[in-house]
């Protein structure tokens, strides 16, 4: 139990930094290596740096003020029956979360103007805090008529919507940064004030309430306080928020609440919550011992990364609900992957790592940060995806800020944390778990050891480690061999490589090479070391193909390409076609090509193929071109258009693009005008009302009004019928078939007509519902909806013959 108690105390200073913890003692057996211990001085990673403290936290901070966040908690100090309470819920966090991020720069670039203004927030949001702690801005502004998630009292619907322990996790984290950062606690008494407030009133005491958060991270921050006060009273109320779950009015997987935490083996529900709530069970199995939790864990990560893991590292296959979809379902244009899922699968795959010392975690850890995370982020720092799909036909695009700002706000917390995990440290053993250039200061045994490592990852498979002091004699050197040297796409048999490559790496010490059995995914070296010892590794690093296993319906018939950690996809600004109609050789050949001054550096990928289409008599056609291929962290930064990671490969996969229609050549306008608009003519139809692999366009947030979208023809033409396949998200989403539609036609006058002898306006979901009508010559044709009194509606697409 040892073990697993100091792999998690550990834990804290890996993402909160290097102050001294009250009952913190040294000699664990996995300790990470604080952040602040290491300076990137990489290209690829120091941009990402720079561009979280020069922009994306700037701009989280500029946000709080121009949204409201701030004045929430003005407000709440000065509370009153007239203030009407907007936002959601949980906006308090962007304040708690921007701070956290803000924090741990200050530990690596000190800034006494960043210092004072966190410092000026922290007035704010002390004033707005109730004489016994509690803290939610959402109510206290105005008691009689708070949020209307918040419920008529305390807690009342904090297994629902009101988010109150949400909120306090993301306070404790936040507080638990800045306190290691300044030294100060002027936020870490408030988050203690509020800690201590849900301690007092929820349990199984007498006049206490049985309560679980709806949202979890409140497990780990609760289990990261016990660490920073010693209070063992965080800790227990942090298992006693883990063991109730299941047994109260909350039974739903959607909140992992289905049945007892340890009895779970599958993720399933809101991908978010339920990675915060693993990383929590991590924690406390850590701290307390129990290790039932751990093998639920171990289960559930097998799940994930088996059958509900995206090749670009995500995870959350769909966006009703926001969740872990089926076994093996993961669609590709409606993938969900949340960034803050993406951030929660790191903190998961981390804490697993430090329980059980295999490679293979982070070898999840890598793909999901090169790929699916950093993704989240444009390269200037200042947009952001929520979602982050796997193919677009334009209808995605990064935004500067969103009304739900989660994902702004946690890569503000995760970024500048990035450099505690390179490194980690058990006993006399050093863990090399990532490659990017940096210096560390490290502790081995107690003893000081300073190593330097540089390389031009992922790029290449160079990196080399030098040694620049030591103190602590002899060690053992331990560098993860990827998986991707290995020949392992993944831990499992989720996704495999198709072209039979086998990579080689090799290590050398001062010059010699040296051979060593992998332990646990790592090459070890034992030695004395001195100070200009030198381990030089290669690692091979070419384009690889990959296949997904067969029961995975999105990519059957197509394969991905990689390189290194690094997944690919075709994007329109690099070739002049549709890459929707792509058809891969069945063995491609890759030209490997730096462009140092595109998308601040990558490595393109370029290769032949062929495309397929239709010609005027509907004969199949092929078109040798050449494909070339970018990193998917990087696309969208262009402008809106066609991407694609999984690429066809057989027939039965390809999409020819379809010959012309008159719907396809005309220009369209709407009454409510989105870059999703041009799904309604892209000629692609849904296989059934569940589809959303196919794009669509819809209303929301209108609601109950008229509403309309016409046609204008390139030239004059006879129409007779019209086809409309509606989109419906029920019960998650907010669109709904039409109360009722009608077809019009522009008149000679240029007045819109109603059709004549319609047959039948049909409102089936996901299917096509045809009305016939008298023929009629016009250049433009409208399609009229009424909307329903409660929801939106939408439009997969609109034929027009």
């Amino acid at each position: 139990m040892k073990k697993l108690l100091v792999s998690t105390l550990m834990l804290a200073t890996a993402i909160g930094g290097q102050a001294q913890m009250k009952n913190q003692s040294h000699g664990y057996p996995i300790d990470p290596v604080p952040f602040t211990s290491v300076k990137v001085t990489d290209s690829f990673w120091g941009q990402r740096l720079n561009a979280s403290r020069e922009v994306t936290i700037p701009l989280a901070f500029s946000k709080c003020e121009e949204t409201g966040r701030y004045q929430n908690f003005v407000n709440a100090a000065h509370p009153s029956d007239t203030i009407k309470v907007g936002g959601l819920a949980f906006d308090d966090t962007d304040v708690y979360k921007t701070i956290e991020g803000a924090s741990y720069l200050l530990q690596t670039y000190p800034d006494k103007k960043l210092a004072k203004y966190i410092d000026s927030v922290l007035v704010i949001v002390a004033a707005a805090q109730e004489p016994d702690g509690y803290l939610y801005t959402s109510r206290t502004m105005n008691p009689k008529h708070p949020h209307e998630w918040a419920g008529s009292k305390r807690w009342e619907k904090v297994e629902d919507l009101s988010h109150e322990f949400y909120n306090l996790g993301h306070m404790v984290e936040g507080a638990i940064a800045h306190y290691q950062a300044t030294g100060k606690k002027n936020f870490l008494n408030i988050a203690i004030k509020y800690a201590d407030c849900v301690c007092r009133e929820i349990g199984t005491g007498e006049g206490q309430q049985i309560r679980v958060p709806g949202h979890q991270i409140a497990e780990m921050a609760l289990a990261k306080l016990y660490l920073v006060t010693g209070d063992k009273k965080y800790l227990d109320q942090a298992k006693f928020f883990l063991d109730q779950r299941g047994y109260t009015s909350r039974t739903d997987e959607y909140s992992q609440a289905h049945k007892p935490v340890v009895q779970q083996d599958e993720a399933v529900g809101h991908a978010v919550r339920a990675a915060y709530m693993y990383a929590g069970m991590a924690d406390v199995a850590a701290l307390t011992g129990d290790t039932a939790y751990i093998h639920a864990i171990d289960r559930i990560w097998d799940n994930i990364v088996g059958k509900k893991y995206y090749i670009t590292g995500g995870i959350g296959a769909t966006a009703a609900g926001e969740a872990f979809g089926k076994n093996y379902e993961l669609p590709n244009m409606s993938a969900y992957c949340e960034t803050c899922a993406a951030i929660g699968n790191v903190y998961v795959n981390y804490r697993l790592f430090l329980l059980h010392g295999e490679s293979k975690y982070y070898d999840v850890l890598e793909r999901t940060l090169y790929n699916g995370l950093i993704s989240g982020v444009s390269l200037d720092g200042g947009g952001f995806f929520y979602p982050n799909p796997l193919e677009s036909m334009g209808q995605h695009q990064r935004q500067p800020w969103f009304g739900c700002a989660c994902c702004p706000s946690n890569i503000c917390r995760f970024i500048p944390s990035l450099p505690g995990y390179i490194y980690a440290v058990k006993d006399k053993d050093i863990y090399v778990n990532l490659f990017m250039s940096n210096t560390s200061d490290l502790k081995v045994g107690g003893k000081a050891v300073s190593i330097e490592q540089t390389t031009k990852y992922p790029w290449n498979g160079d990196i080399a480690i030098g040694i620049k002091k030591n103190n602590a004699g002899q060690f053992t050197m331990k560098v993860r061999i990827p998986g991707w040297v290995r020949g392992q796409v993944v831990p499992s048999d989720l996704y495999t490589y198709s072209d039979g490559k086998r990579l080689k790496y090799t290590v050398a010490v001062n010059g010699e090479p040296v051979q060593s059995e992998l332990k646990d995914g790592y090459f070890c070296i034992d030695r004395r070391w001195k100070k200009g010892d030198k381990v030089e590794i290669h690692f091979d690093m070419e384009p690889r193909t990959v296949k997904a296993n067969n029961k995975v319906e999105a990519d059957r018939g197509r394969i991905a390409v990689e390189r290194g950690p690094i997944v690919y996809c075709a994007e329109w600004p690099d070739n002049n076609f549709d890459i929707f109609s792509v058809f891969m050789n069945r063995n491609p050949k890759f030209e490997v090509v730096e462009k140092p001054d595109l998308l601040y550096g990558i490595n393109q990928l370029k290769t032949g193929a062929q495309i397929l289409g239709y010609d005027d008599q509907g004969r199949l056609t092929t078109t040798d071109v050449n494909l070339t291929l970018i990193p998917y962290y990087a696309w969208a930064h262009r402008g809106s258009g066609a991407m694609l990671v999984w690429l066809p490969q057989e027939l039965s996969a390809s999409h020819p693009t379809m010959p012309a229609t008159l719907a396809s050549e005309s220009k369209i306008d709407a009454s409510h005008k989105v870059k999703s608009i041009s799904a309604i003519n892209d000629r692609l139809v849904p296989k059934d009302e569940n589809d959303r692999s196919m794009p669509y366009y819809h209303w929301w947030p209108k609601q109950g009004s008229t509403e309309w979208i016409s046609y204008e023809f390139p030239a004059e033409a006879t129409v007779s019928s019209a086809t409309v396949y509606w989109f419906d998200d029920a019960p998650w989403g907010g669109c709904r078939v039409p109360k009722s539609w009608k077809i019009y036609y522009k008149d000679a006058q240029g007045e819109w007509q109603p059709v004549i002898g319609a047959d039948r306006y049909g409102i089936a979901k996901g299917t096509g519902n045809t009305v016939n009508f008298d023929p009629v010559k016009t250049k433009a044709v409208k399609l009229e909806i009424i909307l329903p009194d409660r929801a939106a509606a939408g439009v997969y697409e609109w034929e027009i013959k």
